[in-house]
């Protein structure tokens, strides 16, 4: 749907381009290679999570490698710094609000993180924030004991694929 908001985008796409092709162009090519993933969950540890922050570091990165595809090529590239600043469980879940337009605020789960796209250097050629939010049912039904890790895994896998849509993948 074209909108006043990506007309707007393509016109400063172009002007940057028409201002600076070589440099936008090849800031633009280096942002969309990703060589190395790095993911810092030391912010939800000191909330928390403790240990479950490194499992949620390793899921990250695992679920990143596998959904950025051929924009992730080990060792050739920008390196992707994402910074994990929150991980919310609602306290039911299986349900949205009680089913009437009154019936309450719901019951979501989110996942919020800062993303850098790092030069060779270390200057910063793109960030932008991610917050993900899924309803508290994602991880399938509340009665598994396994079901807080499938939620957590559910709010992974849509921040990285959000994060990939950012990265124009």
């Amino acid at each position: 749907m074209t909108t006043r908001r990506n007309l707007l985008s393509l016109g400063l796409a172009s002007a940057a381009f028409g201002l600076s092709p070589p440099l936008v162009t090849a800031a633009l090519a280096q942002a969309r290679t990703i060589g190395a993933i790095r993911v810092d969950t030391s912010r939800i540890a000191r909330q928390g999570w403790g240990e479950n922050a490194d499992r949620i570091r390793l899921a990250m990165e695992r679920q990143l490698a596998q959904t950025l595809g051929p924009i992730y090529r080990r060792g050739a590239g920008a390196t992707l710094q994402v910074t994990v600043k929150g991980v919310w469980l609602s306290s039911f879940a299986g349900g949205s609000g009680g089913g009437r337009p009154t019936g309450g605020g719901g019951s979501n789960d989110n996942f919020d993180s800062d993303i850098a796209v790092l030069g060779p250097r270390g200057e910063v050629l793109q960030s932008f924030p991610i917050l993900s939010v899924l309803d508290s049912g994602s991880g399938g039904a509340w009665y598994r004991p396994d079901v807080d890790q499938r939620r957590v895994a559910a709010l992974i896998e849509n921040n990285a694929l959000w994060i990939k849509r950012y990265l124009g993948g």
